[in-house]
């Protein structure tokens, strides 16, 4: 028999419903999810909650336009179309997760042109692919950022929001911090066969625990990669595909959140703006640039953020700005001709009875994932269970912090 979470011996097998391993946000909304639905959940973290991906994202909730720039609804954005609105119920106390608590950065993401691209932004404006998800905006309208004389592109207000991912992140873990544990892959590892199921065996200190689920989650991002393959598992297979975003830090007084429109189907390049601890702020550079700096050196993408923001905003002075670079890998079910997925994924894992392979694809999906997941374990049969909390001598892992607080010395 599973022990008691109150009576753990030095060697003991342990019981809960569900354990997810990945403290993001994919992770952390399922983990409420499942709580809610009665499974007796817990999360284990092997690095700071919302490392890598979630906090390097740059926390937009996505309303689908930036995946249609080919004038045509794809799969992407037809299945976050009604995430905007989702994600403000819960940000108002509404929803199915209380986020409150969560600091919105900007309600809405603009997408603006230059002179020479209006025309083509005007076209894909004006078809059915985007009826009811945008206004145009002009004048006193425009974001004191384009208010500049020299601005002479065409803009529009997207329902795409911002929100701050370390908050969002403290939002979700704080009620549920009693179900979530910091692991050491050093004195942890899966024990098991592909027909009884995996376990995960966890040393800590003279203690050593056998924690048995019913069904294990991999919601780790890129590490579902190295977790897979300790598992043996012979599917799914996962991309990455890398991006190194540019970080200006300045003082000047505007946020700004936008994706200027390029002579591609992605951004030229999108900006959001986060504060830092010394009343300066940074500019998050993604889109175009972000994608084809993946294969340049840092002091390379500087020179090509410089450029492009030289020529889009001439007029803003950046010549005491500080700039960094960041690489991120965004982890994903391996696609035909490595595509951007449309969706998010979840499955059982090849070669493993009780394991789920798991990635949003966006911050956005995450409820949807959480979704997905509950939906196979209905499928299979997995009931709640096991009512009692579980208690475990590991310790609590920390909110990871922003790259804009930890690439730039002197915050």
């Amino acid at each position: 028999m599973p022990a008691s979470s109150d009576t753990l011996n030095s060697s003991d097998n342990v019981q809960v419903d569900i354990t997810i391993i990945g403290g993001g946000i994919a992770g952390l909304w399922l983990l409420h999810r499942l709580c809610k639905l009665g499974y007796n959940a817990i999360l284990l973290e092997s690095k700071a909650l919302g490392s890598d991906q979630s906090v390097a994202s740059q926390g937009m909730i996505h309303g689908g336009i930036k995946y249609s720039l080919s004038g045509l609804l794809t799969g992407a954005s037809e299945a976050i179309a009604d995430m905007p609105g989702y994600w403000r119920k819960c940000l108002q106390g509404e929803g199915e997760i209380d986020l409150r608590g969560c600091k919105l950065l900007s309600d809405h993401f603009y997408l603006w042109s230059s002179a020479s691209t209006t025309s083509r932004l005007t076209t894909f404006f004006a078809s059915k692919a985007t009826r009811g998800r945008v206004d145009k905006v002009s004048g006193k309208q425009l974001p004191p950022l384009l208010q500049a004389s020299e601005f002479s592109g065409s803009v529009y207000k997207l329902v795409d929001m911002v929100l701050d991912v370390p908050s969002l992140v403290r939002q979700l873990a704080e009620p549920l911090r009693s179900r979530i544990f910091q692991i050491d892959w050093q004195t942890a590892k899966f024990q098991g066969q592909p027909d009884t199921g995996h376990a995960i065996e966890i040393v800590s200190g003279a203690q050593t625990l056998r924690l048995n689920s019913a069904a294990i989650v991999l919601t780790a991002g890129q590490g579902n990669g190295a977790l897979l393959k300790q598992l043996g598992a012979s599917s799914p297979a996962m991309q990455t595909r890398p991006l190194q975003q540019v970080l200006v830090k300045h003082r000047h007084p505007h946020a700004f959140f936008g994706h200027c429109l390029g002579a591609e189907t992605t951004p030229r390049v999108t900006i959001s703006s986060h504060a830092c601890d010394d009343g300066s702020q940074v500019w998050y550079l993604g889109g175009s640039l972000a994608e084809k700096g993946a294969g340049q050196s840092s002091n390379e993408l500087i020179l090509c953020a410089k450029r492009e923001l030289s020529e889009l905003l001439p007029w803003v002075d950046l010549s005491e700005a500080q700039w960094a670079t960041l690489a991120v890998e965004r982890a994903e079910p391996l696609q035909r001709n490595f595509a951007r997925p449309d969706q998010a994924y979840a499955d059982w894992a090849g070669n493993c009875q009780n394991v789920i392979a798991a990635w949003p694809t966006k911050l956005t999906l995450a409820p949807n994932l959480a979704t997905q997941i509950v939906d196979l374990l209905a499928k299979k049969g997995i009931k709640p269970r096991y009512s009692s909390p579980l208690k475990l001598p590991l310790k609590t892992p920390k909110v990871a912090p922003p790259p804009w607080q930890t690439l730039f010395g002197d915050d």
